[in-house]
This record gives structure tokens, sequence and C-alpha cells, in this order.
């Protein structure tokens, strides 16, 4: 169980992006029924340590912190050469089989400590075609939020931090602590795509407050069966405009938008009742537990019933 996390906090690192580690890993949300992780942020030289804007933060703690770890997090971070230390550090940690966690261009510091060599990764789609060129092992992919090989997982750049993040919560922990968390960030919890070594673009929130309406209509009505029509006419557009705006807005279609939320719908119920797979299965909008199984292997790489007894257990613990 993912439980120690340490935050590696490199000359050079960009505040917003160490904001988003703290943020998700270093703040006790037991009151609410979310997780507490064991918190710290560890420094090769305890001190002074100046970041990428200029102003520097005192890290009392060093890198021996880190030796037990479960979670090594690396956020974004001005692009050169890294101090061999912090380099040890993430190879340990990646040997010992612990998460390794980068934000945006932190991606680059797992790359000099050689353990993206083979696998997938992505990065901030401006740094992406130099990370290809420099490491040409690595199957750089510049249009996801995010990756994860194995217990390695790299976000994207910026914001996308949040969802790398709380994708491993959701991997360690389940959905229930992960939705406990993005509602206290006040951000959507961000849902993956169930294969191990990629992950899909998770839907980003509408710009329009119309679609957002729709949008928000549509989740009180997943049991249903919403077609493409039907949307449009609520949104007082053709169909195929409606599809094409859609797409504009959240960037996917809304049959692929409305099969996520009926999955995520199916995990938190899961998780939460005792209902049958059946029951659960009409309210989530898949109509039949056969169907709702389908989507879960194909999406989750998982079945509903597997789901329950990984996650279903813990919450009732």
């Amino acid at each position: 169980m993912l439980n120690k996390v340490v935050c590696l906090a490199i000359p050079g690192t960009a505040p917003f992006e160490f904001g988003v580690v703290c943020e998700v890993f270093g703040i006790d949300r037991s009151d609410m029924g979310g997780p507490r992780f064991d918190f710290a942020i560890a420094t090769a030289d305890p001190g002074e340590v100046p970041m990428s804007l200029g102003f520097s933060m005192n890290i009392p703690n060093d890198l021996s912190i880190a030796a037990d770890a479960d979670l090594i997090a690396v956020p974004a971070h001005k692009i050169g050469p890294v101090d061999e230390r912090y380099l040890e550090v993430i190879r340990a940690a990646e040997a010992r089989g612990a998460w390794v966690l980068s934000v945006c261009s932190g991606a680059f510091v797992l790359a000099q400590a050689g353990i993206l060599e083979g696998r997938r990764a992505t990065t901030h789609w401006m740094h992406a075609d130099r990370l290809s060129a420099e490491y040409p092992g690595i199957e750089v992919d510049p249009d996801v939020l995010f990756v994860q090989d194995g217990k390695v997982v790299t976000g994207a750049g910026t914001a996308a931090g949040i969802d790398a993040a709380l994708h491993i919560v959701r991997e360690e922990y389940g959905a229930t602590a992960t939705n406990v968390i993005a509602r206290r960030m006040v951000v959507p919890p961000q849902r993956d795509g169930g294969q191990s070594q990629y992950i899909p673009t998770p839907v980003p929130e509408c710009r329009s407050d119309a679609f957002a309406l729709v949008i928000e209509w549509m989740l009180e009505h997943l049991d249903q069966d919403l077609t493409v029509d039907q949307l449009a006419r609520r949104a007082l557009m053709s169909g195929r405009t409606f599809a094409r705006r859609f797409r504009a807005e959240t960037g996917t279609t809304p049959a692929a938008w409305l099969n996520r939320q009926r999955i995520l719908r199916a995990q938190t119920e899961l998780e939460q009742t005792d209902d049958g797979l059946e029951q659960i299965a009409q309210r989530s909008g898949f109509g039949t537990a056969a169907v709702m199984r389908h989507h879960f292997l194909k999406v989750l790489g998982t079945t509903p019933t597997a789901y329950r007894r990984a996650f279903g257990a813990r919450v009732a613990g």
C-alpha cells in the first residue's frame, strides 16, 4: 500500500508543479475519508534550494529519507544536467519496485537516471521532440496527459501532473479515495484508460456554459439511453453541429464521454455498495452486467467483480 511519499526538491524546480505534488500527497484528508500519506520533501544539500522563478525554499531533509519511500515524485525542472545523487535515488526507487512520478519536464530527470529506456513516456508537448531526440530509446507520446509503464508514471505539462498523481492514488486506493482528493482540490477526478502502459487523454472541463448544462444533465441521466439527437435538441443544435461542438469542447465524442462517466459511476457503486452487478449496470447506464463487464475489461483491464474485490473490501475495512 502506498504510504510514504518523498518529493525531490532539485535546484531549478518549478513551483507550480512542485505545489501539485504537495497538494495531492501532502494534505491529510482522512477526516473526509481520503488517504493520509507520510509526506516529505528532500534535497541533496539541505538548506536553501533555488526554484525556477528566482526565489528559494528552505528544505531541511536530505536524500536519506527517500531510501524507503513508496513513491518518489520529481516535479518539473529546468532541463539540464542533474546532480547524480538525485539520479541514484530515482534508480534505487525503481529497482525496489516503488512508484516513480514525474511532472512535465521532470521526465528529463527520469531519463537521465536511465529508468525510461525502453519505456513509453510523456512530457510537456513543447519538450516532447527534445526528449525523443536526446533519448531515442524512449517511446515519447506527446498527445496524452500521462503515461504509466510499470510503476513509472510520467505526466505531461503543468496541470496534467494532477491527473498523473490522482491516477497513482486511484491505482492504490480506488475511485472513492481519489474523488475525495479531487473534490477538495476542486478538479474533476480524471480516469485512466485501463491499459498498463498507455492512458488516453481524460476529458477536460467545458469552456461553454451551454455545454456545461448539457453535460450536467447527461450525468443526471446516465441510466438512460442517450442519443446524439436527443442531446442536440437539449442544446438547441442539429445533431451534426452538437457532435462537432462537443468534441471541440471536451476533446472526445458524446458516446466516449458517456462510456467513461458510466464506468466511473459503476466503480463508485462497486466500492460503496453491496448491490448486485445487474442493479449497478442498470443505474450506470450499461443495461446489463454482461455489457458492463465488457466495458470494464476493455477500458480498465479488469472485471467488475475483481474491481470490487480489490477496492470494495478496502472501503469496508
